[in-house]
């Protein structure tokens, strides 16, 4: 049930490794999408502005979770490409007892502080109750997105990426079904679409947990491997933390750059919705990318075969150059439509917005990509901090443009935003990927 990228193409162990990745990730946001459709269909303009409102705030918090859960997988990935199965279930297990402890402590915070948080984000205030609503009720599902991001990741750390998928499309279905039942047949409110994807999540979650027990035996291991190891805590967290802040560190800037974009009215913060919900969609190829990354990185990092390293890398730059050039197209001619999906065709002035926003944001979707490819691989690596340093030069750049360029310009300087923060941490991400692999062959070397 195990993959071992360490030998065969770069390129073909990259691409099918991929590919389950994708369509996971597609299904996840084509039930995001499906959630924010429905809303905005069914419940109208105040409401989809009201769940895009959290959008900022809930990369903050759920960001943080899921990368604390891939650096989590890790130590597992490394020590797996080492053949070291007893430290492999050591960390496995640990990670368990890990997230357990911080998804108790993350929820009681985030429950306490999401009102605060989103008035000081000046959500305007037609929206904030439907966005108080809708933002509560995925913080109290933080344990279950802990159980299937944690569950995910170790499944793929072991080389299967396909799983996991299976796992998602199940949820995806049952998202989909249950928030035509909350909104459109029981006339819930906003909050029921987040109960839906917090319920389908947690199913996903446990299927997963239920598939690891069942079908992977190296993880079955002693009892003494089962317990809550203080050093393997410290090794996980090396990896996990500083993953975690990557994306919240990053989140920040998008929060202060949310804020200035509330101020512009729930008009304005609805197209934005729009465009990001439909961006999400087609970067789901970068997000798989990353998460490729990570894994064979981490493989291939354990085993020592570090010239397998730059050659990742180049592949996957090559596969995701060619989809961006693809995806600029299609905004181009159809960006409208896809912004059309999430409101009534009515609403002129929001389509336009949108489709404009898109199509600033695909103009640098290579410059995504260079991001996830090389943080992940460097996370991969076991060099999290790196990744830590280059979320700060993205929070860098869409703090300048909130808090400068926004109100200065209004809307449309709010879709440079995105590509200047790219910009900024490709700068930092490739002379570091290049340090990082001279690092690991000097240390290979004197042992």
């Amino acid at each position: 049930m195990t993959k071992d990228l360490t030998t065969g193409s770069p390129f073909r162990l990259i691409l099918n490794f991929t590919i389950p990745l994708l369509l996971g990730y597609l299904f996840q946001q084509f039930y995001n999408v499906t959630d924010t459709i429905i809303v905005g269909k069914n419940l109208g303009v105040g409401a989809l502005a009201s769940v895009g409102s959290t959008g900022a705030v809930n990369f903050l918090i759920i960001g943080f979770v899921m990368g604390v859960c891939s650096g989590f997988a890790i130590p597992v990935a490394q020590r797996f490409g080492a053949k070291d199965f007893s430290m492999m279930r050591k960390y496995v297990y640990n990670s368990a007892w890990l997230c357990i402890l911080i998804s108790i402590l993350m929820t009681a915070l985030t429950l306490i502080f999401c009102r605060p948080l989103l008035l000081i984000m000046q959500t305007p205030p037609d929206i904030l109750d439907g966005a108080v609503s809708y933002i509560g009720i995925i913080f109290a599902g933080i344990p279950v997105i802990f159980l299937y991001n944690m569950t995910s990741a170790v499944i793929r750390s072991l080389g299967d990426s396909k799983t996991p998928v299976y796992f998602l499309v199940m949820s995806a279905i049952m998202n989909i079904g249950l928030d035509l039942l909350f909104i459109v047949v029981l006339k819930g409110g906003v909050g029921s679409a987040a109960l839906a994807t917090v319920i389908a999540q947690g199913i996903s979650g446990l299927a997963c947990l239920i598939y690891m027990g069942k079908k992977f035996s190296v993880l079955h291991g002693e009892r003494s491997e089962r317990k809550l190891n203080a050093r393997n805590c410290f090794v996980l967290c090396s990896a996990g933390i500083p993953m975690g802040l990557q994306y919240s560190i990053t989140a920040v800037g998008s929060v202060i750059l949310q804020t200035s974009v509330n101020t512009l009215g729930s008009a304005a913060v609805a197209s934005i919705t729009a465009a990001q919900k439909t961006g999400m969609f087609f970067c789901s190829v970068y997000d798989a990318l990353g998460t490729a990354m990570a894994t064979y990185g981490g493989q291939n990092t354990g085993a020592a075969k570090l010239d397998r390293l730059s050659r990742g890398v180049i592949d996957s730059m090559l596969i995701a150059s060619v989809y961006a050039v693809l995806v600029l197209i299609l905004y181009y001619f159809a960006g409208g439509f896809f912004a059309g999906l999430f409101v009534d065709s009515a609403e002129e002035g929001i389509i336009k917005s949108a489709r404009i926003f898109l199509i600033q944001n695909a103009s640098a979707y290579i410059l995504l990509a260079a991001v996830n490819i090389f943080r992940f691989m460097i996370q991969g690596m076991g060099f999290s901090m790196f990744a830590v340093l280059a979320g700060v030069f993205e929070m860098a750049a869409r703090t300048i443009m909130g808090i400068w360029m926004v109100p200065k310009f209004g809307l449309i300087s709010a879709g440079f935003a995105s590509p200047l923060a790219w910009v900024f941490a490709d700068i930092f991400l490739i002379p570091a990927f290049i340090h990082c692999k001279r690092k690991l062959e000097k240390t290979l070397k004197k042992s």
